[in-house]
């Protein structure tokens, strides 16, 4: 075994497989009905099989999970939450991964090393939290949350959760894995069980073989044109067929890290041979022979593959045979096309043809695989004589890819034909990209191999045109320059005037001489976590404790303002921006002046800047609005439009409107990462029973909701709209709280609403009676939550 990080955990494995044939005989009998392999394996998980109710889409599923992981931005405040437990060691492995924090801007060394003198007292936090509460710790540069937890951690069969929306990536050795927010993580690290919506199932079911320039990537691209980014809303996408066993284990990866552009819970592929190769790749022997002999288990029942639509919410079929190379953009992952019609609709709506940037790597396509095919295009194109005419960058996933990459030439290769290699970590996919070859408000067009390209995205400009597709196609677009290049059956100009067309990339799954080994970068919990203090240096900019939000004061909503209308695609990132905001993830105050300052007023068409409804001026940012109406002790809702909340599953976009005094949130539909962590905030979420009751609301507008007192699951909520001139409407809007998600409410939030134990004494205590140890901060926890 590596020394150099957590050992896999044979005997607690060992210990969950043989507990599944029993298990999931009485699920059997229960349901009276075979099961599909996500049903074995929240059977399997289940806290208390008897009295749990079993409906999809209806049901509340409680959950007892086997790892917990976290990365250094959304991490933060997920430790913070988890030490307002009092507990002093985490209930189940878990991690914590840095890399969000380093910009991409020079190169690897030199953005690595600037991220560490910037973001020195944030690392120093986490590492001494990490090293108290039992948690590994992966240091900045060791690769992305995804790829490493891939690598170390996936197991065929387990159950995880993790403070980022693409934590689905471990669905790719069959890992029912479910990106959360920050409350749900530090919930289930203090031992509580995890509580999620009962998923209705798609299947897709794969026929044929991928082959030529189709990649997996190209699976997941179609589908999010298919399937649109709501579409996954409160599902699980479960693989199955012929075509799932002829793709690698990276590549289903990829296919299940951007389902969360679907907005699926997650989703899963069986276990097969190809992952027992990875995990064998990957220095877990013991894990690949474990599973082959659970095998069963660890896949559907045979029953389900003879008459799927009977056994799925839904069924898509996809040949990958005649399945062709996919690009989704701009603006939306859900807006693609086959290659093969790019240029005419690029023409059409008059799009920046040149390429400014192509970008591959990235959580989502970063194995080895992925590499070598890039390489073997890039290889193509340098034989030929030509260099890549748009900016090329690279983004290694983990330092295991890299070191095999530069050892195996490909790096060299990158290089050659103009290439940039950037630090094991997110940088452009999620906005951490300091970008000098455009102005900011010019428009251009980037490709990359990422996941998401919402407006401002990656580099934090809206008039940057961002579009996705495999790594190989990347790479040959780079060579082009332009939108208008179709690497299937166009050719270029060498520089001896030859006309080049590239033949389709090749490249292994695996690398034959076994993965190369770095200084991986993994830390130990410390042996004495007592004498480990959390390090929240005095005064700090970037780090603030947290206390607990006021609970419900037992009375109506009447006459709240209406601080934000929003119009269209609401992400997370248009509540909670990132860039630049980033480095406040730590420190709810300060990051709360970016709440919604990507959101487009409906009321005025201004993007991130309202009316202050206290003082009638016009103009001024949301948080500055929402800051005057909490001080004078004036609480406001928010209205929105379809999918609301999609996106990241960063917590700041519920928190910072709470914290800010949020009543109440009413939109037309909401992602299901997002509404629950407004519930767990203590915000209250409602959706219109009649759609277009959105367009009721106007800006001067004032807002009730009655009869919160006798809140009950399932029933309807009485919203009262009074006009300037007194007139009052009113509708009806749903809610999809249980009884103790109404008891979060009434709380204050989740925290609020059980007991923790006192650090101090061992005893329980109220919330507000828990003191933590740390150094002093110049907010103080709770003062002005």
């Amino acid at each position: 075994m590596p020394a150099n990080r957590e050992a896999p955990m044979s005997a607690q494995i060992r210990s969950l497989y043989a507990s599944m044939p029993d298990r999931l005989a009485r699920a059997r009998k229960s349901f009276g009905r075979p099961l599909t392999l996500s049903e074995k394996i929240l059977v399997a998980h289940a806290h208390d099989f008897e009295t749990q109710q079993w409906e999809r889409g209806k049901a509340i599923l409680k959950l007892r999970v086997d790892r917990v992981a976290l990365q250094d931005v959304t991490g933060q405040m997920a430790i913070f939450q988890f030490m307002m437990s009092g507990r002093k060691r985490v209930a189940v492995p878990s991690t914590i991964h840095c890399d969000h924090l380093i910009r991409a801007e020079s190169g690897a060394a030199e953005d690595l090393n600037r991220a560490i003198r910037e973001s020195e007292e944030v690392y120093n936090f986490i590492r001494s939290a990490a090293r108290k509460y039992g948690m590994g710790f992966w240091r900045p540069g060791s690769g992305i949350i995804h790829q490493v937890v891939l690598e170390n951690y996936a197991t065929p069969g387990t159950l995880m959760i993790a403070a980022d929306s693409h934590t689905p990536n471990a669905g790719g050795l069959g890992m029912l894995a479910i990106g959360v927010g920050g409350a749900d993580c530090g919930e289930a690290m203090a031992g509580l069980p995890w509580e999620v919506l009962h998923p209705k199932l798609i299947g897709v079911h794969l026929t044929g073989k991928l082959s030529g320039w189709t990649a997996a990537k190209d699976v997941i691209t179609y589908l999010c044109t298919l399937l649109t980014v709501k579409g996954g809303t409160n599902k699980i996408l479960e693989y199955f067929g012929p075509g799932a066993q002829s793709i690698s284990a990276t590549g289903k990866a990829t296919i299940c890290n951007m389902g969360a552009e679907l907005g699926a819970t997650t989703s899963i592929f069986p276990f097969d041979s190809r992952m027992a190769a990875y995990l064998r790749a990957t220095d877990r022997t013991d894990l690949a022979a474990l599973a082959e002999e659970f095998r069963p288990h660890l896949v559907a029942d045979p029953e389900i593959a003879d008459n799927p639509a009977a056994f799925y919410d839904e069924l898509v079929e996809i040949n990958l045979d005649t399945l062709e190379p996919h690009i989704v953009g701009p603006h939306s992952p859900d807006r693609g096309r086959p290659i093969s019609r790019l240029a005419a609709e690029v023409r059409q709506n008059g799009w920046p043809t040149s390429i400014t940037n192509a970008l591959i790597g990235s959580c989502t396509n970063s194995s080895y695989e992925d590499m070598r095919r890039a390489a073997h295009v890039a290889m193509q194109g340098l034989k030929a004589g030509l260099k890549a005419k748009a900016k090329f960058l690279i983004t290694p996933g983990s330092e295991r890819i890299f070191q095999t990459i530069k050892r195996d030439g490909l790096i060299d290769t990158f290089e050659k034909i103009g290439g940039t290699v950037l630090a094991n970590a997110c940088g452009p996919c999620i906005g951490q990209w300091k970008r000098t070859d455009v102005g900011p408000n010019q428009k251009n067009t980037i490709v990359s191999s990422f996941n998401r390209n919402f407006p401002g995205r990656n580099d934090g400009s809206q008039e940057t045109l961002s579009f996705i597709t495999s790594p190989d196609v990347v790479t040959a677009l780079a060579f082009a320059g332009t939108l208008e290049f179709n690497p299937l059956t166009d050719t270029l100009t060498a520089p001896n005037g030859e006309r080049v067309r590239f033949t389709p990339p090749e490249g292994e799954e695996l690398p034959r001489d076994g993965f190369a080994r770095g200084a991986e970068g993994y830390e130990e919990p410390a042996a004495d976590p007592d004498s480990v203090k959390i390090d929240v240096p005095t005064n700090s900019e970037r780090l603030q404790l947290l206390g607990p939000f006021v609970a419900w004061d037992g009375k109506d909503f009447i006459d709240l303002p209406v601080l934000v209308k929003t119009k269209g695609k609401t992400t997370t990132d248009h509540i909670s921006p990132a860039g630049p905001w980033l480095r406040f993830r730590g420190h709810l105050d300060k990051i709360s002046d970016n709440m919604f300052l990507g959101a487009t007023n409906a009321f005025t068409g201004e993007t991130g800047k309202g009316m202050n409804p206290l003082t009638g001026g016009t103009g001024q940012t949301f948080s500055k609005i929402a800051r005057e109406l909490k001080a004078a002790g004036v609480q406001w809702i928010v209205i929105g439009d379809e999918n609301y909340g999609e996106g990241s599953s960063r917590e700041h976009a519920a928190m910072s409107p709470r914290y800010l005094g949020c009543a109440a949130v009413i939109v037309r539909s909401f992602a299901r990462i997002h509404e629950t962590n407004l519930k767990k905030q203590g915000v209250l979420p409602l959706t219109f029973v009649n759609p277009d009751d959105y367009d009721r609301f106007e800006q001067n507008d004032r807002v009730s909701i009655v009869g919160l007192y006798t809140l009950e699951p399932g029933k309807p909520v009485t919203v009262q709209i009074k006009k300037p001139d007194a007139r009052v409407l009113t509708i009806q809007a749903r809610h999809s709280m249980t009884r103790e998600q109404i008891a979060w409410f009434r709380a204050g939030s989740a925290l609020n609403a059980g007991q923790v134990i006192d650090p101090a004494t061992g005893a329980p205590a109220k919330l507000e009676e828990v003191r933590l140890e740390a150094r002093d901060t110049k907010a103080k926890p709770g003062k002005d939550v």
